[in-house]
């Protein structure tokens, strides 16, 4: 059985509808997929439409949270839910101020680009959005790479979108223990997403991820493509320190990113002890 836990969509920060990315995971071999989209479920129900006979849909959503060091420095937190209530109140709400404040950082990342003579039309960015989905970085990336000031998502975030650059907006995200007790509240599980990505900027101790465990966290993303293998031993041994599942996955973002669906997946029987610990809403099977 072939399992990825994390995947996107042009619902977020993708390129695939949730329909192609259904048939994305079939063509791969993929058994059972989780649509994880930043911050929204707006996608959930194309990718029920579109299931084949055979395979398994996790419905899921990547949330948008924050930590701090130890020297008080806020530090971003992506925490993988699955199988919760999308009605939860709490949660609703929550999602709906993070995909606001998702547009206006991207329209004041927009804003100051446009304020140094650069080729970007904040109000075109901002049309060109999902109406119910999240916002990110790399619908600003797909402008510079129309506007020929780039040729790759990858070399907007080097040169005019990381998170160290001129015209880096950060977000207020959930604090992200909060986070972790609302899908609890809402009947779901959560895992860490790619905790240790150093290449991303600056990441949570031992101590944070204890404390998240303690919390009630469910599990911790080890097998992603921007681990290594020492890394991925480390958190495998802290993972078994604190009781908490271990799950792989590609963090698939179509065109966006070089990793294809799959690349990473997760093992049937921590997929099974996800899905028993959920009381939210079912996998739902084609």
């Amino acid at each position: 059985m072939r399992i990825d836990l994390h995947t996107h969509t042009v619902l977020s920060d993708g390129t695939d509808t949730p329909r192609e990315l259904i048939q994305a995971a079939a063509a791969a071999g993929l058994d059972v997929l989780a649509i994880t989209d930043h911050d929204t479920t707006a996608g959930w129900q194309e990718a029920v439409d579109a299931l084949p006979s055979g395979m398994t849909l996790i419905r899921g959503a990547e949330l948008s949270c924050v930590s701090t060091s130890e020297q008080g420095w806020p530090i971003s937190v992506h925490l993988l839910a699955y199988l919760f209530d999308p009605d939860a109140q709490a949660l609703v709400a929550e999602q709906r101020r993070l995909r606001a404040e998702r547009r206006e950082r991207l329209r004041r990342m927009a804003e100051r680009m446009a304020a140094d003579g650069l080729p970007i039309d904040p109000e075109a960015v901002l049309a060109s959005l999902p109406a119910d989905g999240s916002a990110g970085r790399p619908h600003l990336a797909r402008a510079l790479i129309e506007a020929g000031l780039v040729s790759s998502v990858s070399e907007a975030f080097d040169k005019y979108l990381g998170s160290r650059g001129r015209y880096y907006v950060r977000r207020a995200d959930t604090p992200v223990r909060r986070a972790v007790a609302m899908i609890a509240e809402a009947g779901g599980v959560t895992v860490l997403a790619h905790p240790w990505a150093y290449s991303r900027g600056p990441t949570v101790g031992e101590d944070v991820i204890a404390e998240l465990a303690a919390a009630g966290l469910t599990g911790i993303e080890v097998d992603h493509p921007d681990h290594d293998p020492a890394t991925r031993q480390r958190l495998r041994g802290l993972a078994a320190e604190l009781g908490l599942l271990t799950t792989g996955s590609s963090d698939y973002h179509g065109a966006n990113k070089p990793t294809p669906i799959g690349a990473e997946t997760t093992d049937p029987e921590v997929y099974e002890q996800l899905v028993a610990r959920a009381t939210g809403r079912p996998p739902v099977r084609g």
